[in-house]
């Protein structure tokens, strides 16, 4: 099928990877969209309790999985997805980035992570999903369930400040590196509300995917904003150096 003129010349126009990113973006959207359909017809309340009863000692849902060792690791990863640690990590980067005389990139970031703070809450006011009642709560929540704040708020932050950061690396492993580790404190944030009974598995889903197409968002922006010379321009990947062939 040939696509139409305008739409062929766009693309024709556009790199490789901002298309995949777009993708990648749009799918992120859709499943948000398709779990908070299915949210609220009811559809994944099956799931949702199996999982959180999964995760509880079998005839006692008060008694998670793993003994009390578990449970404090939980918490304290949670933590790690809590208004404190990610604003500290946060001015982390942005003093980082204003050090390197990156100040345009560092406000680009503080108003990305609002943004997507915002965001966050403008979801769980619209949906207004009741927290789980099946299991005791390990932690004191007080606002609504869909989506996780801790989980979408996570993956916003980290991968932000990853995909920011690599920017101004110009080794591709490290590059790589940084967004896989901020994927992993996201996924980790994500887990550990689940197993502490504070979100349904259905709320976490939502975080992350709705969390991820805005960090993924933030990326496709900031390459658009470079360009133009709005913000520093990413630095150029530069090969990675061979390993030596050790002498015999």
């Amino acid at each position: 099928m040939q696509l139409p003129a305008p739409i062929a010349a766009l693309t024709r126009r556009m790199e490789a990877m901002t298309l995949l990113g777009i993708v990648v973006v749009a799918g992120a959207l859709w499943g948000f969209v398709a779990l908070a359909a299915e949210m609220l017809e009811g559809d994944l309340h099956a799931f949702d309790e199996a999982v959180l009863l999964a995760l509880r000692t079998p005839g006692d849902p008060t008694n998670p999985i793993g003994g009390p060792q578990v449970e404090v690791a939980m918490r304290d990863l949670t933590a790690l997805g809590g208004v404190t640690i990610l604003t500290l990590m946060t001015a982390a980067v942005l003093a980082y980035l204003i050090l390197r005389g990156a100040r345009a990139s560092a406000l680009f970031v503080l108003c990305a992570v609002l943004g997507g703070q915002l965001l966050s809450h403008f979801a769980k006011f619209a949906f207004s999903r009741p927290r789980p009642d099946l299991v005791p709560h390990g932690v004191d929540v007080a606002t609504a369930s869909f989506p996780s704040g801790h989980s979408m708020m996570a993956a916003v932050t980290y991968l932000t400040l990853a995909v920011m950061l690599a920017r101004t690396e110009k080794r591709r492993r490290i590059r790589a590196f940084l967004v896989i580790m901020a994927a992993l404190l996201a996924a980790l944030v994500g887990t550990s509300r689940v197993y502490l009974g504070v979100h349904w598995p259905s709320d976490v889903l939502a975080g992350w995917s709705l969390g991820a197409a805005w960090a993924l968002g933030v990326a496709l922006l900031a390459r658009w904003l470079a360009r133009r010379g709005r913000i520093e321009p990413e630095a150029p990947c530069e090969a990675e150096p061979a390993e030596a062939t050790p002498a015999r």
